[in-house]
C-alpha cells in the first residue's frame, strides 16, 4: 500500500512538471510598439500616438504599453516582431519600414499599425493606398520630392546631386530610386553612396563632396544620426544640403521637405483605436497626414552664398531667417 501511494504521488508530480502553466493576462488591452531603430522623428512620433490614444479613453490605466528597440538589422526587427507576435498583443505599432517589412514576411496574427512608411505601396508594404489586403493598415510619410528638387533648381543650378542612402533600409531605396528619376526628367545626374553603418559616413563624406554640387540625405539611421556631421563637411566644401528627415533645416539643411511626425502618430492612434474597437485593418485605408512643410534655411543660404528668389520663397511654407 505504501509503494502504491508514492507511486501514484510521483505521477501526480510528473503531471505537474509537464504541463507549463497557462500564462495569466491581464484583463486590459496589449499595445506593443516597435522601432526600426532609435531616431528622434520614431520617439516623437510614439509620444503622439500615446497622447492621442489617452484622448480616445486607451490609457496606462486599461492598456498596456510594452515597447521594442532591437538592433537595426533584419535578425533583430524579425525576432521582435515574432516575441509580440507571441505575447498574443492586440495591436502591434511598427516605426519605420524596415521592421514593418519583417512584420509583413512573419505573417504576425496581431493586427498591426505602420507609422513613417516613405512609400506603402513602393517598399511592397500595402498593396494600394485604399487598402493594405493584408493585416496591416497605417500612415505614410512620402511627400512629393519633386516639389523639393525643384525648389533647389530654382536657388542652384546642379549638374551632379549626391546621396546619402541606406541599402538596409527600403525606405531610403525608395527615395534614392525617387530622385534617380527626377534627375532623368531635370538632366542632372546622381553620385549615390550606400553607408549602412556610421563607420562608413566619413568616406563617403569625402568622396561625394569632390564630386557633387548639393547633397540629398535620405531617411536612413546614419544620416540621422550623423546629420550634423553632414552639415558641417558640407558647410565646409559650400554644399548645399536637402533632405525631407524630420527638423533637416533646422539643423542646418537649406531646404527640406517634411510630414509632421506628431501627426503621423495621432493618425496611427485613430487606425488603433478602431482596431481596438473591432474594425479589422483590411478594411482600412492608408492614411497620409495633411501637413506637409518646404522649410528654406536663410541661415544657410547665407553662408553659401546663395540668393532665394522670391518665386522659391513663395511656395515656402516656412523660412527660416
Amino acid at each position: 500500500m505504501v509503494l502504491i501511494r508514492y507511486s501514484i504521488s510521483f505521477f501526480l508530480m510528473l503531471l505537474v512538471v509537464a504541463v507549463p502553466a497557462t500564462p495569466v493576462r491581464s484583463a486590459g488591452k496589449i499595445i506593443a510598439a516597435v522601432f526600426s531603430s532609435d531616431q528622434p522623428r520614431y520617439r516623437e512620433a510614439h509620444r503622439a500616438f500615446i497622447k492621442s490614444l489617452a484622448n480616445k479613453g486607451f490609457d496606462r490605466d486599461n492598456v498596456e504599453f510594452i515597447v521594442q528597440n532591437p538592433n537595426p538589422d533584419p535578425i533583430s526587427w524579425a525576432n521582435a516582431v515574432r516575441k509580440i507576435n507571441a505575447i498574443d498583443a492586440d495591436v502591434m505599432v511598427t516605426y519605420g519600414a524596415p521592421v514593418t517589412l519583417a512584420a509583413v514576411r512573419e505573417s504576425v496574427d496581431v493586427p498591426t499599425v505602420f507609422v513613417d512608411v516613405y512609400g506603402p505601396v513602393d517598399t511592397g508594404i500595402s498593396r494600394s493606398m485604399t487598402t493594405a489586403g493584408r493585416n496591416i493598415t497605417g500612415v505614410s510619410s512620402k511627400v512629393p520630392m519633386a516639389t523639393l528638387i525643384t525648389a533647389l533648381l530654382g536657388v542652384k543650378h546642379v549638374k551632379n546631386v549626391g546621396v546619402i542612402y541606406s541599402s538596409r533600409e527600403v525606405g531610403s531605396l525608395v527615395q534614392l530610386k525617387e530622385i534617380k528619376r527626377i534627375a532623368a526628367q531635370h538632366g542632372f545626374s546622381v553620385t549615390d553612396v550606400n553607408v549602412p553603418s556610421f563607420a562608413g559616413l566619413d568616406s563617403a563624406l569625402n568622396s561625394l563632396s569632390s564630386q557633387v554640387g548639393c547633397l540629398y540625405v535620405s531617411e536612413c539611421s546614419v544620416g540621422s544620426k550623423g546629420f550634423e556631421k553632414i552639415i558641417s563637411v558640407a558647410n565646409s566644401r559650400r554644399i548645399p544640403v536637402l533632405s525631407q528627415m524630420p527638423d533637416a533645416a533646422e539643423k542646418g539643411a537649406l531646404m527640406s521637405l517634411e510630414v509632421s511626425t506628431a501627426e503621423q502618430g495621432q493618425l496611427a492612434a485613430d487606425s488603433a483605436a478602431k482596431i481596438l474597437g473591432g474594425k479589422k485593418p483590411s478594411q482600412m485605408q492608408v492614411l497620409t497626414p495633411k501637413k506637409v512643410e518646404l522649410i528654406v534655411n536663410m541661415r544657410a543660404a547665407k553662408s553659401l552664398d546663395l540668393t532665394i528668389p522670391f518665386q522659391v520663397l513663395g511656395q515656402a511654407t516656412k523660412i527660416l531667417k
